[in-house]
């Protein structure tokens, strides 16, 4: 699976929040993707990607 992060982005913290061990807040005050998730950050990953106001998170099957 792969995750992204699409523009608009408002670097409100609450992915990095949600699940640290793939998003964080960088200099630039955005989000970025730290590592790709694996099978055991899926259920983090959705619950970030609910919770994002600016709906800019993707989560594809590849």
């Amino acid at each position: 699976m792969k995750v992204k992060i699409n523009e608009g982005c408002i670097g409100c913290g609450l992915c990095e929040g949600t699940c640290p061990k793939v998003f964080s807040i960088k200099d630039d005050g955005k989000s970025h993707i730290d590592k790709q998730p694996d099978q055991s950050d899926l259920s983090q990953v959705q619950d970030a990607i609910e919770l994002c106001p600016a709906q800019v998170i993707e989560l594809s099957n590849l």
